[in-house]
């Protein structure tokens, strides 16, 4: 089974061939290129020590060396290279307390989490498939590396990553890999939530959010989301929720937010301070938790097909969040908001203002007019924008000057 290498992979590879070393591509770069999918990066595993892939090589970064990682430098890409290696025991549920390099590729193929991750390949020697990851790719399955349980005790991250692979892939669990799931699933408790949250973006983001009842069905949903569990449980939620998601576009703001309005056992009114105070817990980035809270205050709201409605909503949100706001309300509603769409883009087209600093007048030039307050400046400047939202053609300076005399006066 030969497979195309990039140029940069290949000569890692020889160069530690030709000092006296085994060297292979490994994990997902193997999985993804028999899948026919592009790699996100390539990782190399070596017999050669740390300290003997930086003689190897002259630019090289200690970006992991305590577990036996070098990224090497070939012209301005990074590319690591990690030592064979037996971890010990894992006292956190996540981490190694120690790790012991090992010259066997089997011995360091064993610890990794799925056998579809635990493939190895040689430009000249070909395909390592130790643990039947090519007979898992034609199931499509997940299946971890020899027992499920002893995997998921080891890193308990893998519990999440499963449903997350499977998400990406349209991949099935097996059996026992999903046993094990539901039976360790407190075991997550352990992990950073930082960790948590991002496979459980990543696994909202792919082509099958669905997956996410996988979650719901092993107990890890309940780790993850324990505000949420009560609503799922009930399956008229779970049932439109299900729907929502699989219909959904590829949006990880719209589908958080279907999810917490669906889930959050509050009142509709309290769902966007609760939404940022679920999403401050999971530590996101700030920007999610408003675009998030924001969907979720807006997910009963109607927009009319009307230009004055949709200025207005793109003075206060933006053309961005209006994009959004469309695609979760036709998804809540099943309806079609191509109107509001197409009086939307008439809009942005035409150039209509929709915000203070498009207004044909700036805040230095009423202030010439004699209005000497900065706060009372704002408060002309917010009421022409009314006006102009109301009527687009009187965003000229002169009739906005007129009108700012007026007020004065």
């Amino acid at each position: 089974m030969m497979m195309e290498l990039p140029y940069a992979v290949t000569t890692i590879i020889k160069s530690l061939n030709e000092a006296g070393y085994e060297a292979f591509a490994v994990g997902g770069c193997v999985r993804d290129s028999l899948l026919l999918r592009t790699p996100g990066d390539w990782d190399i595993t070596t017999q050669a020590t740390p300290e003997e892939v930086k003689r190897i090589f002259k630019r090289t970064v200690d970006t992991g060396i305590q577990h036996g990682t070098v990224t090497v430098l070939i012209d301005k890409e990074g590319f690591e290279v990690t030592t064979y290696r037996v971890d010990g025991e894992y006292e956190d549920g996540r981490h190694p307390k120690e790790v012991s390099f090992t010259a066997s590729l089997r011995e360091d193929l064993r610890r990794r989490d799925f056998t579809i991750n635990a493939m190895a390949y040689h430009p000249d020697t070909g395909l390592v498939d130790l643990f039947d990851g090519i007979g898992d790719l034609e199931k499509k399955r997940i299946c971890c590396v020899g027992d499920a349980r002893e995997r998921f005790t080891e890193d308990a991250l893998r519990i999440l990553r499963a449903a997350r692979f499977g998400a990406q892939l349209g991949f099935s669990i097996e059996e026992k890999t999903r046993k094990a799931m539901r039976t360790l699933a407190q075991r997550l408790s352990m992990v950073s939530v930082e960790r948590i949250y991002t496979e459980f973006r990543k696994l909202m983001e792919t082509d099958y959010p669905e997956y996410l009842f996988i979650t719901v069905d092993t107990k890890v949903f309940e780790v993850i989301l324990p505000e949420l569990a009560g609503r799922m449980a009930q399956e008229e939620v779970r049932e439109r929720l299900l729907a929502q998601l699989k219909n959904s576009p590829k949006e990880l703001y719209v589908r958080l937010a279907l999810l917490f309005d669906a889930c959050l056992d509050v009142p509709q009114e309290e769902k966007k301070d609760a939404t940022g105070k679920l999403l401050r817990r999971l530590k996101t980035d700030r920007e999610t938790i408003e675009i998030v809270k924001t969907l979720v205050s807006l997910a009963q709201e109607e927009l009319p097909a009307e230009e004055l409605a949709i200025r207005q909503f793109l003075s206060r949100y933006g053309e961005a969040m209006l994009g959004r706001f469309l695609m979760m309300r036709e998804v809540n509603s099943g309806k079609s908001f191509g109107e509001q769409r197409l009086l939307a883009s008439r809009i942005m087209q035409r150039g209509d203002c929709v915000t203070v600093k498009g207004l044909a007048i700036s805040g230095a030039e009423v202030m010439d007019l004699g209005v000497k307050q900065g706060r009372k400046v704002g408060e002309i400047l917010n009421r022409l924008l009314n006006e102009v939202l109301k009527t687009p053609e009187l965003n000229e300076k002169t009739r906005l000057v007129e009108m700012v005399k007026q007020w004065i006066e």
